[in-house]
Parts: structure tokens; C-alpha cells; sequence
């Protein structure tokens, strides 16, 4: 593959690659499922369901404690809160200060959480260090290894808050959320956070001030792209090997921004015509800044948020969204109407890098082989919120 400038900048975060098996984090709207292959990732087998019954939005794992884990969670009796374990998921304990928001003054209307929906771990030099986004928008701070969260106050009590995210009510499908929190690997207090709505910010002071970083985004026709609660990223990562270099899967196309340029452009432009630019998730190859997947949905119209045409497949572009290649070998060739959320598609750090995507109608879909072919790994779980890996060493 063709290196750039830009991609031969290496990051200890993801310079190193894995082997052996591999573990799937899977979120859906009736639990969390934990999957398990071998070392040639070709068998799986899938654990019992973990908080049956209750929304989990995301499970994520502690690079720096490989033991611990994180669900985000909305139960019908504790209502939105985080569970974290110490012991690879084998018991649970509830957040004692799950994030919140500070309770309004009397007389006054505040924001209250919905639900977790995002979960980062923190820097490698802080251990016990996550964040977490909301719905609606905020952005929280656990140091104690997720038992209690803090309000990031200059961003969630910042005097723009409300014109920057609007009205909760006008705000997108299931809620507006803050998604996508991203820790430069270099400098633990520089932060990106993406907001459906608000558009992308940037913090180089582990959260105290932000700058918006919109420039380039386009917004839904008839609306204007200085309005911030306008903007609607659905995903957004650094690129492998490179945190200078940030893509993102928009509502309206797919971008690219190579630091310290303040204005992103669209690469989706690219993609055929007639499957378009829209969709969801996307992933990146962990060590070639110039790799990355996109699945895209048909946003056509009323917005079905389906395969366009009910033909799913994967594009993969090798140079940083010049051009794109279809990869759909093995996946249905018709009458699949379904889609991938933003969270539910994600790569391991194998040399043959595998591709990981979890669907709306509850399928596990796995590729070894960097999207050339696909194999459908597990079925008939509830609709899938998120998948994530991570990798064992037995």
C-alpha cells in the first residue's frame, strides 16, 4: 500500500500489531453478548447474555487493565448508569455516581441524562482515567476507574451549551448525543468530541476550553453550516498511526482533516454514485493512515436508514478516500434491509487486519481478511448497538 507523509507517522498507541484470539464486545437493545474466537479467528463461540433485558448502548475494555470492562447502560429500574467489572466480566458492580447532570436551580429547566451512550478509556498514563458521552450532549469524567463520573463543566455548563446543541426535541432520532470522544495518544489533555448535534470540538486542555471544528462540513440542505446545532457527525477516528489525521462518517458524506488544517474535506465524493456517502460507522486500519471501511446506508428520501437497494457491502479505501473499493463477498446480494449503527464496526490489530460489524437485525458479521470476504459469525441476537474488540493473549 502507497505511504504518505502522513502515514508514515507512527503512534505507540497503534504501531504494534496483535496475534492469537480475538474478543467481540457486543451491545444490544436487550443486553450484551461477549464473543470469543480461536487464534486463527475462523471459530467463535458466543457467552450467555449479560444484563438481559436492559439497553446496553456500549461495552468497552480497559487497554491498560485487560480484566476491566465497562457497559454502558439504561435499565428499566436504575435508569441510565454504568456497570464496570474487574474480572473479564465474570461480576459487576454499578457506578456509586453515574454521569449526571448538576441538578437545575428551582424554577429552572436542566438537562437531564437520557442515557450513557459512549465510553472512552483515558489516556495510557492514566490509569482509571475514562470519559464518557451522553444523551443528550455531555461529556463526563470518571478517575476511579468508572465508580464515579464528573461533569466536564467547560464544556457541559459552557454559555453556548444551548445554542450549540439546540432543543433536545429537535434534536436527531433516539436523541441527540455527544459520541466519538477521542484522546490524543501523544498528550493526554487533547481531546476531540463529536455531537449529533453540534458538530466536531477540540480541547487542549483535558476539557476546560473547546473550539468548534466544522469548517468544510456540509449540513442538510436550506440550513445554514455556521450554525453549530445543524452539524451532525455520525462517527469519527483518528487514523492509524497518525492522530494528526482524523476521518469522519457525516450525515452528510464522509471527510478527512490533516492537522493543524481547520477544515475538513469531503472524500465521499468518490464513492459511486449510486450507493452515495451516507451511512453510520466506519474503521480504520490500526497501523496505515491511508486505510479505512465505510458501510454505507441509503439516505435517500425519507431517510429509510437501510442497505441501499437491500445489497449491503463494505468499501474500503487504501488512500485516504481518493477512491474506494466494494467488498461484499459472502454478505447477502439481496433483500437485506438492514444497516450498521455508529459504534457497531470495528478492526482487531492483526497483520491481515480483521473487520468486525454488527447489524440492525441482529447479526455478527466478521472478515480475516481486511473486507475481501465476509462470514456471518452469530445470529438472531436483539438489534446491535455497538461492537468492539479486543485481544487475549490464551
Amino acid at each position: 500500500m502507497k505511504k504518505t507523509k502522513s502515514s508514515s507517522k507512527k503512534s505507540t498507541a497503534h504501531a504494534n500489531s496483535a496475534s492469537g484470539p480475538v474478543a467481540l464486545r457486543v451491545a444490544t437493545r436487550k443486553g450484551a453478548f461477549l464473543l470469543r474466537s480461536d487464534r486463527r479467528r475462523k471459530g467463535w463461540r458466543i457467552s450467555k447474555p449479560i444484563f438481559l433485558g436492559h439497553i446496553v448502548h456500549h461495552v468497552v475494555q480497559d487497554p491498560r487493565e485487560p480484566r476491566t470492562l465497562l457497559v454502558a447502560a439504561r435499565t428499566g429500574h436504575l435508569g441510565p448508569t454504568v456497570f464496570r467489572s474487574h474480572d473479564s466480566g465474570k461480576t459487576w458492580k454499578e457506578a456509586t455516581r453515574p454521569p449526571a447532570f448538576p441538578k437545575a436551580p428551582e424554577g429552572q429547566k436542566g438537562q437531564v441524562v437520557d442515557h450513557t451512550f459512549w465510553l472512552t478509556p483515558g489516556h495510557a498514563s492514566e490509569r482509571g482515567t475514562w470519559y464518557a458521552g451522553t444523551s443528550p450532549q455531555g461529556l463526563f469524567r470518571s478517575e476511579d476507574g468508572g465508580a464515579t463520573w464528573s461533569s466536564v463543566t467547560g464544556l457541559n455548563e459552557h454559555p453556548e451549551y444551548s445554542k450549540w446543541m439546540g432543543a433536545v426535541e429537535n434534536g436527531t432520532p433516539n436523541g441527540p448525543k455527544l459520541h466519538s470522544v477521542l484522546v490524543d495518544p501523544r498528550d493526554r489533555k487533547h481531546l476531540y468530541v463529536a455531537m449529533s448535534s453540534g458538530g466536531v470540538f477540540e480541547s487542549k486542555d483535558a476539557g476546560k476550553t473547546w473550539n468548534s471544528l466544522v469548517a468544510g462540513l456540509e449540513v442538510v440542505e436550506q440550513f445554514d453550516p455556521k450554525t453549530l446545532q445543524f452539524h451532525d457527525p455520525h462517527c469519527m477516528r483518528f487514523a492509524g498511526g497518525d492522530p494528526d489525521r482524523l476521518y469522519q462518517q457525516n450525515h452528510c458524506g464522509i471527510y478527512r482533516i490533516d492537522r493543524p488544517s481547520e477544515t475538513w474535506k469531503r472524500i465521499g465524493k468518490s464513492m459511486p454514485k449510486a450507493v452515495g456517502d451516507v451511512g453510520f460507522p466506519m474503521t480504520v486500519h490500526p497501523r496505515d493512515a491511508n486505510v479505512l471501511w465505510v458501510l454505507p446506508m441509503d439516505g435517500s428520501g425519507v431517510w429509510p436508514r437501510t442497505s441501499p437497494g437491500g445489497k449491503p457491502a463494505v468499501f474500503m479505501s487504501q488512500n485516504g478516500g481518493k477512491s474506494w473499493k466494494r467488498q461484499a463477498k459472502g454478505m447477502p446480494k439481496a433483500n437485506a434491509w438492514w444497516t450498521v449503527k455508529r459504534q457497531a464496526m470495528c478492526a482487531d490489530a492483526h497483520d491481515s487486519v480483521g473487520l468486525y460489524f454488527g447489524t440492525t437485525s441482529g447479526e455478527v458479521w466478521a472478515s480475516r481478511k481486511e473486507g475481501a470476504s465476509w462470514k456471518c459469525i452469530a445470529r438472531h441476537l436483539p438489534e446491535i448497538y455497538a461492537v468492539e474488540t479486543a485481544h487475549s493473549s490464551r
